[in-house]
């Protein structure tokens, strides 16, 4: 018996995505298309559309897929756009089949991005804190999407580079797991 991926994607989208106010139609569409389980390692495919984030190399998680939409949905990602995915290769794929241009960071120093003026930069996994060099690398109108966590719970949030500064606003409470090299500096207290 083979396990029908297709339905299990439909029942995701269904029953973790829509259901969590995911509303964009394109972010939808891609959605019911990206095969999530060809980015599973194959210990892990019956995770693939499971409620739950998935390890697909050491330190690198998935997010679960309701997080990722709704990190999707804030950052309104457009056909054409230039996309920068952090150890995030379901957004990435995602994005891909919305017709962005979508570089990946998977390796090496991940707090410098090859590059600026990205559109769209997302991460899957949490930091303690917004990345300057992620942050840098927006164009104006370019917006970062991640999990920022320094406890139990996260802050899903959103950065807008306005061309004159940078704006912020939370989206929503997440718990990924930490991208490893992110977590908070431990400090000396008195």
């Amino acid at each position: 018996m083979t396990f029908d991926f297709a339905a299990a994607r439909l029942n995701m989208l269904e029953g973790q995505v829509r259901t969590c106010d995911v509303t964009d139609w394109a972010i939808q569409d891609a959605i019911r298309n990206v095969p999530r389980e060809n980015l599973c390692p194959d210990d892990k495919l019956a995770l693939a559309y499971a409620d739950v984030e998935i390890p697909y190399a050491p330190g690198r998680w998935m997010m679960k897929p309701r997080d990722v939409a709704k990190l999707l949905q804030a950052l309104r990602p457009r056909a054409g756009e230039r996309a920068l995915a952090v150890a995030a290769p379901y957004a990435a794929a995602v994005m891909q089949a919305m017709g962005l241009r979508v570089e990946r960071l998977d390796d090496g120093d991940l707090s410098a991005p090859p590059g600026e003026g990205y559109d769209v930069v997302i991460c899957e996994q949490a930091v303690s804190a917004a990345p300057q060099g992620w942050l840098d690398a927006l164009a104006p109108g370019g917006r970062l999407a991640l999990v920022e966590r320094n406890g139990p719970v996260g802050k899903a949030k959103l950065y807008v580079n306005s061309g004159s500064g940078l704006g912020c606003r939370e989206a929503f409470d997440a718990s990924p797991p930490m991208l490893p090299g992110f977590e908070r500096k431990a400090q000396f207290a008195f």
